[in-house]
C-alpha cells in the first residue's frame, strides 16, 4: 500500500510539473505573439471572441493572466455570439463567466436559421455563416468601444487556411495575426498565432474548460479545411519538425523567388557588375537540411535553427531575452 500511495504522488507531480510547464509555454508563446505584432497597447479594450471551444477558452483564460502582470493597463470583456442552434445549451458560457469574475456579453442572433434556409442540403456552410458572425461581432465592438477584437486561431489554422489557399483558391495566402477589417474601422489580433494546437487541446484538459461543440460545423465532415487539417497532422506525425518548418516559411518569405510581378517588379530586373541584393546562384545545386524534430519546449528548436531570425526586445509583454528567435 505504501508503494501505490508512493507512485499516486509521483504521477501527480509529475502532472503538475508537466501542467505548470504548459501553461508557462503558452503564455511565453501569447506574449511573444503580442509583442511581435504589437496586438495590445496601453488602454486597449480587448473583446475576446468566445465560441464555447477549446481555443478561445484558452485564450480568454491567457490574456487574463497576462493582465495581471503586464505592466500596462488594457481591459478585456468577452463576448458570446448565440448562433441559435439547436440544442445549444445557452446556459454554460454565463455560468463559467460569472464564475471567473470577468465583463461578459451574450449576443443572441439567430443566423442559423437564415445559414440553413440560404444554403442548400449537403453544402458547407462555413462561408455565409462566417460572414454573418463577422458583421455581428464588428458591430458589437462598436457598442462596447472595443479597441481590439481577439480571435482564438492558432498556428495550425494558420497554416491550413495557407494550403487551402494554395488547393482551392489559388492564392499564396494564410491567416495574418494581425490585421485591420474591411471596412477599415476594426483591428483583428489573433494572440495564439504561436501556440500549437496539441499544446491547446492539453490545456484545456488541464484547465477543465466547459466546451461546446459547433453541432452546424461538426454535421459537416468532408470539408476542405478537415481534409487539410488531417494531411498536415498526419506530416506532423511522419515527418517530426516539418510543421514548424511550414511556419517559420510564413515568417520568411522572399518575394524576388515567387512569381507575382504585382508584388516583385521582375519586368525591370537588370543585371549589372554588383551582386543583387536578392540574388540567387540560379543553377547551383540547393541544399535543405532535415526540419529539427519539436522540442518539449520549442524555443531550444527555434533557436538552434539557421532560419530563425533576430526579434525585437522593447516590449513589456516578451518572455525571451535580448537576442532570442521569434517563436512559433
Amino acid at each position: 500500500m505504501p508503494d501505490t500511495l508512493q507512485l499516486a504522488d509521483d504521477k501527480a507531480k509529475k502532472a503538475a510539473f508537466e501542467g505548470n510547464k504548459l501553461t508557462k509555454r503558452l503564455r511565453h508563446h501569447v506574449g511573444d505573439a503580442i509583442n511581435d505584432f504589437n496586438m495590445i497597447e496601453e488602454g486597449d479594450r480587448v473583446m475576446v471572441c468566445l465560441s464555447g471551444g477549446k481555443d478561445s477558452y484558452a485564450l480568454l483564460d491567457i490574456l487574463r493572466g497576462l493582465q495581471k502582470s503586464a505592466p500596462i493597463s488594457f481591459s478585456i470583456v468577452a463576448v458570446n455570439l448565440d448562433q441559435k442552434q439547436p440544442g445549444f445549451p445557452e446556459h454554460i458560457l454565463p455560468q463559467y463567466l460569472q464564475s471567473i469574475g470577468v465583463e461578459y456579453r451574450i449576443i443572441e442572433e439567430d443566423t442559423y436559421s437564415i445559414v440553413k434556409r440560404l444554403i442548400p442540403e449537403g453544402k458547407t456552410t462555413c462561408s455565409l455563416c462566417s460572414r454573418l458572425r463577422r458583421g455581428i461581432l464588428y458591430r458589437v465592438a462598436d457598442e462596447l468601444g472595443a479597441t481590439k477584437i481577439a480571435l482564438g486561431h492558432h498556428r495550425d489554422d494558420m497554416l491550413h487556411t495557407l494550403f487551402l489557399n494554395m488547393f482551392y483558391g489559388g492564392k499564396l495566402k494564410a491567416m495574418p495575426p494581425k490585421l485591420v477589417s474591411d471596412d477599415g474601422r476594426h483591428m483583428v489580433i489573433r494572440p495564439l498565432a504561436y501556440c500549437r494546437e496539441k499544446d491547446l487541446i492539453r490545456y484545456a484538459d488541464l484547465r477543465e474548460f466547459p466546451i461546446i461543440p459547433c453541432n452546424l460545423c461538426g454535421s459537416q465532415p468532408n470539408l476542405q479545411r478537415q481534409v487539410v487539417k488531417e494531411m498536415v497532422n498526419d506530416w506532423d506525425k511522419r515527418f517530426p519538425g516539418r510543421v514548424e518548418s511550414m511556419f517559420r516559411a510564413l515568417q520568411n518569405v522572399i518575394p524576388s523567388h515567387l512569381a507575382d510581378n504585382k508584388l516583385f517588379d521582375f519586368a525591370s530586373l537588370k543585371t549589372g557588375d554588383s551582386p543583387f541584393a536578392d540574388g540567387d546562384t540560379a543553377f547551383d545545386k540547393e541544399e535543405f537540411r532535415d526540419p529539427l524534430p519539436p522540442a518539449e519546449d520549442d524555443d531550444a528548436t527555434l533557436a538552434a535553427t539557421p532560419a530563425a531570425t533576430p526579434r525585437r526586445t522593447i516590449s513589456i509583454l516578451d518572455s525571451r531575452q535580448k537576442g532570442e528567435p521569434c517563436g512559433g
